[in-house]
Order: structure tokens, then C-alpha cells, then sequence
């Protein structure tokens, strides 16, 4: 009975049992896909030996595998649905989770971390700081000079240093035009 639901969450990516077949189907199918993202012989045998459908099979390793393929695990989600009319059983739908565009359109990529080594008392207390670390930062706030300040300053050094090189230029000219004026002169003479 698993072997035939596997094949047929693996064919239409969802189908709708009850919810304690639903659990029983997750615990069978993870393990086969887990194998399926390696795709060796072995795995391939291993996983036809327990499904026993090579059409299965070779969507499981085509084309799941792809997808979930840097997914760590938890390949199915179950979502419960509700009590049947005939014998109120619960319902529910069990899906592979890469498979459902609804639920994977809206979310972002999630940014990989790693929190490994860290102890619940360091996050629930608040770490003060020392109070040599705050001297040495009103220290620094007090030496240093806004950089808007200081850019503004740079900015009308150079407009003055500017004016003077133009005004030191413009006297230079006059003065070689003067010259070149009375050479012109005495030539002339």
C-alpha cells in the first residue's frame, strides 16, 4: 500500500489520504528521496526495490531530484483538510514541497546560516559594555571632526588656492603682454 501511494505522490506531486496513511507515506518516501539526490546504481536498485515502478523511479531521479536538490531534507508537507462525510475520518494532503508554485511564489530565497556553538544564556542576557569601552568612544567622538565639516573646509581651501593660481596667471600674462608691448615698441623706433 505505501509503494502505491509513493508511486502516486511521485506521479502527481499531491494526493489526498487520511492523515495516519499521510504520516505512514512521509517516514516511507523521504529516505527515497534522499537517496535520489545521488544518482548511483545502488541508489537506483534501492529505491526501485522498495517502489517496484520504473516510471516512478525514473521521475523520482529525473526530475525531483533536480529540483530538491539543495534542499537538506523535509521533501513533503502535509496539510490537513478536514473529517470525511462518511465516516469522519481526518483527511488530509500530503505534497512535495518544491512542487507547489502557490506556497514557493511569494517567498524569498533564504540566506543560508549555520548557528552552531552558541548557548541560550548568551542570548537571553543582554551584554553591557565595559566601561573602558565606552571612554575610549566619547573619546573618539570627541577628536573627530564631522567629515561634512571637514569636506566643506577642503572644498573652500581649494576655491581660494583656485583664485589665487587664476590671479597669479592673469598678473604673469599682463606682465609678459606689458613686456612684449614695449619690445614691440622699440623695434619700431
Amino acid at each position: 500500500m505505501l509503494a502505491n501511494m509513493a508511486c502516486s505522490l511521485i506521479e502527481h506531486k499531491r494526493i489526498n489520504t487520511t492523515v495516519a496513511k499521510a504520516k505512514a507515506l512521509k517516514v516511507f518516501v523521504e529516505p527515497l528521496v534522499t537517496k535520489s539526490k545521488e544518482d548511483t546504481t545502488h541508489n537506483t536498485r534501492v529505491v526501485f526495490s522498495r517502489l517496484r515502478q520504473k516510471e516512478a523511479v525514473t521521475t523520482l531521479f529525473r526530475d525531483i531530484a533536480v529540483k530538491v536538490g539543495d534542499r537538506p531534507g523535509g521533501y513533503t508537507r502535509i496539510i490537513k483538510l478536514g473529517n470525511r462525510l462518511g465516516d469522519n475520518a481526518e483527511m488530509a494532503m500530503i505534497e512535495l514541497v518544491d512542487f507547489n508554485e502557490l506556497y514557493n511564489a511569494n517567498k524569498p530565497a533564504k540566506k543560508k546560516s549555520t548557528r552552531r556553538g552558541r548557548s541560550k544564556s548568551t542570548e537571553t542576557q543582554p551584554v553591557a559594555p565595559a566601561p573602558v569601552e565606552e571612554k575610549v568612544e566619547a573619546a573618539v567622538e570627541e577628536t573627530a571632526t564631522p567629515v561634512e565639516e571637514t569636506v566643506t573646509e577642503v572644498v573652500e581651501q581649494g576655491e581660494e588656492t583656485m583664485q589665487e593660481v587664476e590671479e597669479q596667471v592673469t598678473e604673469a600674462t599682463e606682465e609678459q603682454s606689458s613686456e612684449g608691448d614695449a619690445e614691440n615698441t622699440e623695434e619700431e623706433k
